[in-house]
């Protein structure tokens, strides 16, 4: 267990990740779930909560609940049940969310992720189905109120409290998206609000088996924020404890700008909520036939697809990681080793050259310049030793600024390696001619002159001679 700056207290944090559903209605009613509509667009009587609506349950979510559990390793209910959360705020227009309370739909799972080079298991005490609540903005002395997200499906997954700092929680939503995007239930956009995190944080005394009091950190909407939040309030909890303060149950924000948290509200029990079986909503009875058609339909998921890179393509455990985070990556790696017919080099290529270019332009990777046919034609003239590194690197430059092929780049500016000894050799010859004092010198024992005659030979040959083949003629030839 991690100490927090080798104070003597470890940090406990629990995650729930909410995940919006891709479905194209929402939970319980036949309105649209498009992020980008007017204002007060996207609503509907019973999104609205007006008298008399009754609500309906979104086939469709349901399945990709089920999807996301069996992709967790959770135990699947076969009878699941609504129930009613009742609290107060403008943005809920019923008074009330529709939430799954005793009896979720998924339990008792686990996921596994790296923290670096070291593996950690988080245990899932559940992932329960809920609707969303609408949006409030706050204007000074008014808030306004767009009821677009109310009623959207969410899945909330809730962690075990296994994870001890802050960089293990960011690995676990991490982990936890990109099973989500795998799946193609929700889109990870953390941006638009697609998936979001709140953090259970409380701390205690190294040794001491007693949780502290909790601290619930509300709608966290990047990584590196998770990071952050976590790291400040850990701090704030130690610097109160140690000062003799007590530690208040209670809902914060936090504030990036300023990089801290501040308090939002008194963090309410269970009970508070007077939770009930939504009298609306009949329990959801799957059948465990219906689970294993599911169950026979899931994609090969991320940990799943980087042990296969490790044994197929001969990768090591860190690039297979790094390549099956997205999807996307993946397959693009794997179009890429097929056109190539060699792994290592172009997991090198796409992990430095490639995904250094994406991450600086902000372009995923879906929209490329360079596509993977061009990528594996790159690289496979690197293996034939067509191209030189140097020249390779110029040749992907051209690559992503026009999408051309690497093969028209070389054609149009004659960059072919030259790899034939008898005209690397006439080469050297030239250059040891035009230089008859440092050969002088090299044969008396001067051989750091050696790296002299490379360059003149190498710039001589326009950087085309194979490195290779110069050292092995100049050794000859001096």
């Amino acid at each position: 267990m991690a100490e927090f700056g080798n104070s003597g207290w470890e940090a406990v944090i629990g995650l729930e990740v909410h995940a919006q559903l891709n479905t194209k209605s929402k939970m319980f009613s036949p309105d649209s779930t498009k992020f980008d509509a007017g204002d007060n667009q996207n609503i509907h009587p019973i999104s609205l909560a007006l008298p008399g609506t009754l609500p309906r349950v979104n086939k469709g979510a349901i399945e990709s609940s089920v999807k996301t559990g069996l992709a967790l390793g959770c135990e699947i209910r076969n009878k699941s049940v609504f129930s009613r959360k009742n609290y107060f705020y403008p943005d809920l227009p019923k008074g009330y969310q529709i939430s799954q309370f005793d009896e979720p739909l998924c339990e008792h799972g686990s996921i596994e992720f790296f923290v670096g080079k070291e593996k950690k298991t988080v245990g899932i005490t559940r992932a329960h189905m809920e609707e969303d609540a609408g949006k409030s903005t706050h204007h000074g002395e008014y808030s306004l109120i767009n009821l677009n997200r109310a009623g959207i499906p969410l899945l909330e997954i809730v962690s075990e409290p296994d994870i001890r700092s802050s960089k293990e929680a960011a690995e676990y939503a991490k982990a936890i998206r990109s099973v989500l995007r795998y799946l193609d239930v929700c889109d990870g956009n953390m941006e638009e609000g697609s998936l979001r995190c709140d953090c259970n944080v409380s701390v205690r005394k190294v040794g001491t088996e007693k949780f502290g009091t909790k601290v619930e950190l509300k709608n966290i909407n990047s990584f590196r924020f998770v990071e952050k939040a976590i790291d400040y309030e850990i701090q704030r909890q130690i610097d109160c404890l140690e000062s003799g303060e007590e530690i208040i149950q209670q809902t914060r924000l936090y504030d990036s700008a300023k990089n801290k948290t501040f308090a939002m509200r008194k963090k309410e029990e269970a009970h508070d909520y007077r939770y009930f079986p939504d009298p609306d909503l009949l329990p959801v009875s799957i059948e465990d036939s219906w689970i294993e058609t599911i169950k026979s339909s899931l994609p090969e998921l991320p940990r799943q697809r980087a042990e296969r890179f490790v044994s197929e393509y001969e990768l090591p455990e860190y690039d297979a990681l790094v390549l099956t985070q997205e999807k996307a990556v993946a397959d693009y790696y794997e179009k890429v080793v097929k056109e190539s017919k060699s792994p290592k080099a172009s997991s090198n290529w796409i992990m430095t050259e490639l995904m250094r270019e994406l991450k600086e332009s902000k372009t995923e990777i879906e929209n490329s310049p360079i596509t993977a046919a061009h990528m594996g034609e790159l690289v496979g003239l690197v293996e034939a030793k067509t191209l030189s590194g140097k020249m390779a690197k110029a040749v992907f430059a051209d690559m992503w600024s026009t999408s051309k092929s690497p093969k028209a780049i070389v054609a149009e500016k004659g960059m072919s390696q030259i790899t034939d000894p008898a005209q690397i050799a006439e080469i050297a010859k030239k250059v040891i001619a035009a230089s008859p004092g440092q050969h002088e010198q090299y044969k008396a024992g001067k051989v750091k002159l050696f790296g002299f005659f490379v360059g003149q030979l190498m710039k001589e040959s326009k950087g085309q001679a194979n490195p290779e083949i110069v050292n092995k003629v100049l050794k000859e030839l001096l």
